[in-house]
């Protein structure tokens, strides 16, 4: 007979990204045994390869800057942007204890917050960003909730929730690396397994009208939906599916053999963006996915290029840990990327390009020009679409490059429906006794918090707000503490 581990603990966590360590911490806060387990070497999940901006109201750094904010205002331009299937109770909920339950709560376990940035569909700047960005805010998570004597067990994949008579019983699963079974009793379970943006044919599944497009892959490699299917399988329901929130700035990793998974690249304000017939299609500037995705989607062909010129090289950067970590890129392998990968062309003219990339060179060479002629004028703005040319300049210094650019599958807007306390939901949406989920299995929260689109701050700040929700809930069924509390920006 095979060997296999037992493990018996109060709280069961499945998944150790940024939701995850924040249910964990807060499940040990309560006094709760916790055992995480990660199918993957290291815990991190897809939040520490995220850029780590979080919406967050009425910070210290927007009252330094004075930024009037409220919640009443983000709660506005969060419901504008996501349309009529916005979670509203959620949004209101994380949004009213984004300061205290996010903010301050990092700070006190390390985190620094560095600065803000302006992001499209916020009406004022409160998109704030951690030092080194996700790998920052993740790694103290990891470090807190270690240090909280909580139990991290990694290679170990889980396979199935046991549930009698709709109550949790535990878990079962392998480990990857030495085949051994993993048996794992335990009160409560919560599911914080990411979401499914690295499995293709799942992405197909809940979008077939792209089945004959080429679409990336491009969340954390563990992102492959798991969660979600171990859920089903146990009556949990999941909503809003379809919704997913595509990248344009990506190519394909030249290094995976299936060329399946894309690389996200950024940095590069003055870049512009050509389809295949030549022709400027969006304000680049605009790059995000409520509306750079659905311009590039209307293109014929689905693919569009990346135009550099060499100088808005030096700044191009990599969302991907071998070409980045927290806020240090090895500019090397950006460069080795740009050399090597079959999907990026170089020329020495503009006319060399276009032949290179297969566009009409008259046309290309006219789009070009009209770009550059902004500069020429003194015009702080393109005509076309109205792109600001600050951060931008001509381009006139060759060698110049060619990314090609497909739609990436990168954040899930839809996934497992929970109540308000993580509670995971049936299609009766009655709760699954001792099963709770929360982060980007649960399209961040709730099951569908974001609606159809996501402001910039959006998804890893309610992720690991929902962690810390869930963490106390769990606890409190499985008899620990009083059940997660927490303090709202406004009494």
């Amino acid at each position: 007979m095979p060997e296999v581990k037992t493990f018996e603990t109060d709280v069961a966590i499945i998944g150790s990204g940024g939701a995850g360590m924040a249910a964990g911490i807060e499940a040990r806060d309560a006094g709760a045994r916790v055992v995480s387990f990660e199918k993957a070497p290291e815990p991190g999940g897809a939040a520490i390869i995220s850029g780590g901006g979080c919406l967050i109201v009425g910070t210290p750094i927007q009252e330094k800057n004075n930024i009037q904010d409220n919640p009443d205002l983000a709660f506005k331009d969060w419901v504008k942007w996501g349309g009529p299937s916005v979670d509203q109770v959620w949004a209101r909920y994380y949004i009213e204890h984004s300061l205290h339950d996010l903010y301050f709560w990092a700070e006190s376990l390390g985190v620094k917050w560095a600065d803000m940035k302006s992001q499209e569909g916020n009406s004022v700047i409160r998109w704030t960003r951690p030092e080194q960005s996700g790998l920052g805010i993740t790694s103290r998570l990891i470090d807190s909730f270690r240090g909280k004597a909580g139990e991290i067990v990694s290679d170990t994949e889980i396979t199935k929730i046991k549930v009698k008579n709709n109550r949790v019983l535990g878990l079962e699963g392998i480990n990857t690396r030495t085949k051994e079974s993993v048996d794992v009793l335990s009160r409560v379970v919560v599911v914080t397994t990411g979401g499914f943006n690295s499995n293709l044919d799942m992405v197909l599944e809940f979008n077939p009208i792209l089945k004959n497009d080429r679409i990336l892959e491009g969340s954390g490699r563990g992102s492959t939906g798991s969660g979600h299917k171990l859920v089903q399988e146990v009556g949990g329901y999941l909503t809003h599916m379809d919704h997913i929130w595509f990248y344009v700035y990506a190519t394909p990793d030249y290094r995976d053999p299936a060329q399946r998974r894309g690389l996200v690249f950024r940095q590069a304000p003055g870049y512009i963006w050509v389809n295949q017939q030549g022709n400027r299609f969006h304000n680049e500037a605009q790059s995000g996915g409520n509306s750079a995705s659905p311009a590039l989607m209307a293109q014929n062909p689905r693919h569009a290029w990346a135009i550099l010129d060499t100088p808005m090289t030096t700044t191009m950067e990599i969302a991907d840990p071998y070409y980045r970590s927290g806020d240090k890129v090895d500019r090397k392998k950006v460069e080795e990327l740009l050399e090597n990968s079959p999907f990026i062309k170089k020329a020495d003219t503009l006319e060399s390009l276009a032949e290179k990339i297969d566009v009409d060179p008259a046309t290309f060479l006219n789009t070009v020009k009209r770009y550059n002629q902004a500069f020429d004028q003194g015009l702080e703005r393109e005509p076309k679409f109205n792109k600001p040319l600050k951060f931008s300049k001509k381009f006139d210094v060759p060698p110049y490059f060619a990314v090609q650019i497909f739609p990436l599958a990168r954040k899930n807007f839809g996934g497992i429906k929970t109540d308000i306390k993580c509670r995971v939901l049936n299609k009766h949406f009655e709760t699954i006794k001792g099963l709770y989920a929360a982060g980007e299995a649960t399209g961040m929260a709730g099951g569908h918090i974001n609606g159809q689109a996501g402001l910039e701050g959006t998804m890893l700040g309610p992720s690991i707000f929902s962690g810390r929700v869930a963490g106390g809930w769990a606890a409190h069924e499985g008899g620990f503490g009083k059940g997660f509390v927490g303090k709202p920006n406004r009494e």
